[in-house]
């Protein structure tokens, strides 16, 4: 016999208020490596390329996906990059070997055609320091020829290459992952937290108006985790705005159940990251409070990457180019729960990375070559549309609990909602992480008029294979589908069906 649905319930109300969504939650990420750029964003030769030579199908992608911002151009690349090598006429670039992915970079792309692309996409750039190999001079050099409007040598240099306004860039990233050994240039965390505060300090004096995020933690199991944290926000704390994170999923033996609740360790890190920051604001006595910048996040198989220093030496090669399938789709949707569940202390987080490289975009090279959404583009898009608003806080107050090796126990329902206080539209975001049983949501609306509300539509992806995924071959094969049946009851709750292993949003409006 059939498994009857288990019911899974929580209180939506506008008192539950956690904080204002910043559209910067929704940001992705472009490095040069891989396919990201050459033959992603970026491909003279194709069909659909514009003037300056970046791709017209990837860009209208881009659009639909719904992202305000890209943080560029790294990354571990940015720890071996001159930014000067990319500015200037083309043809007298140099070609550069690049440590970090052991590959040709062309500097085809650099500074501004990156920053006019942006420009023309309505992205914000989110831009990082060489603090690596380089330090305080390339990047107060490189915040001067971005952001001073003339009559500076390196602001004249850049109306001399042919942008006569400044790009006015206000975030910029003191340098990446410098925790990590991989890196080139890594470095403890006194010697980083002392070169960040200098650096930041410089970048300020050129442009007193910039936002700075400082790295923490390459991921939550770094041997220094926590450590870190402290000690480089207690030599950074007066010039930063923000403290980066970064973290990365796959399933791994098999052990789907700990995959699907991935946002339980997302959760978990976050707070002890915020709590870290918190006691360095106490013992510092200090006003402000750091807020978070979750810059790189994605799913990733890291498992099938052979390492760095594996790669034979080669010019845009392919390289952890994942295919997503239902299951990666529905815990990325799972993880962007998980920022919107910290709207309050998470102001920026970064998809990494935007195209090929574990993008939710795919693209062949080519004059011809296609491009198509991931299963992964689904979530993102339609949570970056309408997810919008205020985070209200949803604590399941009945429902099934999954065990996994991992994370223990975990509520089978996550879930999390926005609500839009100028039109009263309601977003719920909702996953079932049962593999195999269908859960009944019933959210009780609260403080709220709720005979005049009515469900818009219930989209989910979910799918009889959970490892269905797009193709060249099959662009389609993984899209949101419809699900009937969703309402409000006549006693004010919100009654929808998900369906097993699920990725669910449910919109709701006033009549």
């Amino acid at each position: 016999m059939p498994h009857p649905p288990a019911d899974a319930r929580f209180t939506i109300d506008p008192d539950f208020a956690i904080g204002a969504v910043d559209p910067r939650l929704y940001g992705t990420f472009v490095e040069h490596m891989g396919r990201c750029v050459y033959t992603g964003i970026y491909q003279p030769d194709h069909k659909t390329a514009d003037a300056a030579g970046f791709r017209g199908d990837v860009a209208e992608l881009v659009r639909e996906l719904g992202t305000p911002l890209v943080r560029y151009p790294g990354g571990n690349f940015v720890s071996g990059y001159h930014w000067e090598d990319g500015v200037g006429p083309a043809a007298d670039r140099p070609r550069r070997l690049d440590l970090a992915w052991r590959s040709i970079e062309t500097n085809q792309v650099g500074t501004n055609e990156f920053l006019g692309w942006a420009r023309d996409m309505g992205l914000e750039p989110m831009m990082a320091v060489n603090l690596g190999t380089r330090g305080i001079d390339a990047a107060r050099a490189l915040v001067e020829y971005c952001n001073v409007p003339g009559g500076t040598a390196w602001s004249d240099l850049r109306i001399k290459h042919g942008v006569s306004e400044p790009h006015a860039v206000k975030l910029w990233c003191l340098g990446n992952e410098m925790d990590g050994p991989w890196q080139t240039g890594h470095k403890t965390a006194t010697e980083y937290g002392r070169l960040a505060a200098e650096t930041g300090k410089s970048m300020h004096q050129v442009d007193p108006s910039i936002e700075l995020v400082v790295c923490g933690s390459s991921n939550a199991e770094m041997p220094t985790f926590g450590s870190w944290e402290a000690e480089v926000l207690r030599h950074t704390y007066d010039e930063v705005d923000h403290l980066s994170l970064h973290a990365y999923y796959e399933e791994k033996g098999g052990d789907r159940a700990s995959f699907l609740a991935s946002g339980a360790h997302m959760d978990a890190y976050i707070a002890d990251v915020v709590a870290t920051a918190d006691h360095v604001r106490a013992v510092r006595r200090a006003r402000k409070r750091i807020t978070l910048s979750f810059d790189e996040w994605n799913v990733w198989y890291a498992d099938r990457f052979p390492g760095e220093r594996k790669l034979d030496m080669a010019e845009t090669p392919r390289l952890i180019e994942d295919t997503y399938s239902v299951t990666d789709a529905v815990v990325v949707g799972s993880l962007l729960i998980s920022l919107l569940r910290h709207a309050d202390r998470v102001a920026i987080a970064c998809l990494a990375q935007l195209v090929n490289v574990i993008g939710p975009i795919r693209s062949e090279p080519g004059p011809n070559g296609a491009s198509w959404r991931q299963a992964s583009f689904h979530p993102f898009a339609l949570t970056a549309r309408h997810a919008r608003g205020t985070v209200l806080r949803t604590e399941p107050s009945a429902g099934p609990r999954l065990d996994t090796a991992k994370y223990g126990e975990v509520d089978a329902l996550d879930s999390v909602v926005t609500w839009d206080e100028e039109t009263g539209a309601l977003t719920v975001l909702a996953v079932n992480r049962d593999q195999e049983h269908g859960l009944t949501l019933r959210a009780a609306l609260r403080g709220l008029p709720h005979d005049a509300y009515a469900v818009v539509e219930h989209l989910a992806i979910a799918d009889d294979d959970p490892d269905a995924a797009n193709t060249e071959a099959e662009p389609n094969r993984v899209v949101p589908r419809r699900i009937e049946g969703a309402q409000v009851t006549a006693d004010g709750e919100l009654e929808a069906a998900l369906p097993p292993l699920s990725w669910n949003l449910l919109r709701l409006a006033p009549r």
